[in-house]
């Protein structure tokens, strides 16, 4: 995986969240991801094809999740519901978006598939591509998430 790849996914996941959420993420250290089981309760994926092929995938704590939600919805949300769930593949079709804009600024073309989304504790993320999966850890006043980058 190309390291200029990771950087927009960085900037677009922090711009995405401040913008919808009036929230500001910090990026912990990234690490390799072994195996497909997810740290959190809730998961948004999207593949994503063009120059390499890959996908990334959002993991939310079920306390960061609701946070974020109910910033963007202006009620609080209580559980990991369908709204929820439509919500983190909404997110998750935003950052793919945004980090698939900042790329195409350097010279990459990539587009997106639909998200899924996918929820319950010790669920599994399968990323469509066998290249390694690079995790990005962030904590935020409402809790913690990861995004995974995973390019062939």
């Amino acid at each position: 995986m190309k390291a200029e790849f990771i950087n927009p996914f960085l900037e677009a996941t922090i711009y995405v969240l401040k913008t919808m959420a009036s929230l500001e993420p910090v990026a912990e250290k990234p690490f390799l991801k072994k195996g497909a089981s997810a740290s959190g309760d809730v998961s948004g994926i999207v593949g994503i094809t063009g120059e390499a092929e890959g996908s990334l995938c959002i993991t939310f704590s079920r306390e960061c999740i609701l946070f974020i939600i109910s910033q963007m919805l202006g009620e609080e949300q209580q559980e990991i519901n369908e709204e929820v769930k439509d919500a983190v593949g909404e997110l998750t079709n935003m950052i793919s978006g945004d980090s698939r804009r900042r790329l195409q600024e350097i010279g990459y073309t990539f587009q997106g598939a639909i998200p899924t989304v996918v929820s319950g504790r010790g669920h599994e993320v399968k990323h469509i591509s066998k290249g390694p999966i690079l995790s990005i850890p962030f904590t935020t006043k409402a809790g913690s998430f990861i995004v995974e980058v995973c390019f062939k």
